[in-house]
């Protein structure tokens, strides 16, 4: 196992900048999620630690030693593709051992070390199996076993499971955060999955356009984003963000009056899951335009004159499209119209 440091780490493409000054420890042990959208530099940033890609300027430390220039083979690091990147013309047993057998390590220690892995990983009995007779779980666990039997101090993670079905993906989440726990070595992963990034990370970091936005703990991200785009980016279902006016003691979104003092044009952001309907007088009262029922809840769209806002209520809802909703905030967060920043 291994901390990770990121010094100032800038990578470019001729003129254009992908990563801008990236600063980061990463703890022994520590379970990191990168996120953000396409293009915003996050997987660059996993190929610069895999030795992938060079680095422009700054400093990577892999257990406190400057890699910068050492070969990817020398990083004592392991990854797992998006694609699994498994050889076809090879058995479970030959893909998990390619990398032990190229090392030209002793029969001994690969069968035994192959074995750890297949049993950590519930292979044991697909071992003699090609990777086209397994399913898209079962091959991604089998790339993971063929990092796992290299025994590095990092492994990386590059989406490793966007190309599976939505319930194969929630069972391989518990089975990583199961690995996680059971190894306890250092990880990187790369997801644009935000459920995947809240459940798995011990901190998330979040980049847009090579800069990063804000790193913490999935509840810190969550409870007190830095800006409004980590707000609008973390959590599921994405926060509202209405426009709202100061008016000295009150503050106004449309025709709604706020008890919100403010003298000046703000956003106001407000998670589906902080809004509740009230019989009584709400902060906001709107008509109901669309309602999405996924099962325990529905996702209620209302409508605030031209302004649009998201409830999740628990099902099931009694109202209909045309009726008119009382809702009250349970808490809200207030980010500057200029620079996006949280406000106070």
């Amino acid at each position: 196992m291994a901390s990770l440091s990121f010094r100032h780490l800038e990578k470019s493409y001729g003129s254009t900048k992908v990563l801008k000054g990236v600063d980061l420890d990463v703890a022994d042990g520590e379970y990191l999620v990168l996120v953000g959208p396409s293009g915003c530099g996050k997987s660059t940033l996993l190929r610069c630690i895999a030795g992938l890609e060079d680095i422009s300027s700054g400093d990577l430390l892999i257990a406190d030693r400057r890699v910068n220039d050492v070969a990817p083979r020398d990083r004592d690091v392991a990854m797992v593709f998006q694609s699994y990147a498994l050889y076809p013309h090879m058995t479970v047993a030959e893909n998990m051992s390619f990398a032990l057998r190229i090392r030209k390590q002793p029969k001994a220690v690969i069968d035994k070390a192959v074995r750890e892995a297949a049993a950590l990983l519930e292979l044991e009995e697909l071992l003699d199996r090609y990777p086209s007779q397994m399913s898209g779980g079962q091959r991604q666990r089998v790339a993971m076993g063929r990092a796992i039997v290299r025994r590095p101090s990092v492994f990386l993670f590059d989406e490793p499971l966007s190309n599976l079905d939505a319930a194969l993906r929630t069972h391989m989440r518990v089975e990583l955060k199961r690995l996680h726990q059971r190894l306890g070595v250092t990880v990187v992963h790369v997801t644009h999955d935000q459920v995947e990034a809240l459940t798995l990370a011990d901190r998330i970091l979040v980049l847009d356009g090579g800069v990063v936005q804000q790193a913490g703990t999935p509840r810190e991200l969550f409870d007190e984003p830095a800006n409004r785009f980590v707000a609008g980016f973390i959590g599921s279902p994405s926060m509202n963000f209405l426009e709202a006016q100061g008016h000295g003691d009150h503050s106004t979104v449309g025709e709604c009056r706020l008890p919100i003092a403010a003298s000046t044009r703000w956003t106001l952001g407000v998670r589906p899951t902080d809004l509740h309907a009230t019989s009584d007088d709400g902060h906001f009262t709107g008509v109901v335009d669309v309602i999405e029922s996924m099962g325990s809840e529905a996702m209620v769209h209302l409508m605030l004159g031209e302004q649009s806002l998201v409830v999740r209520l628990p099902e099931p809802v009694t109202v209909r499209r045309g009726d008119t909703l009382s809702v009250r905030m349970d808490t809200w967060h207030r980010f500057d119209v200029a620079t996006g920043a949280r406000l106070p």
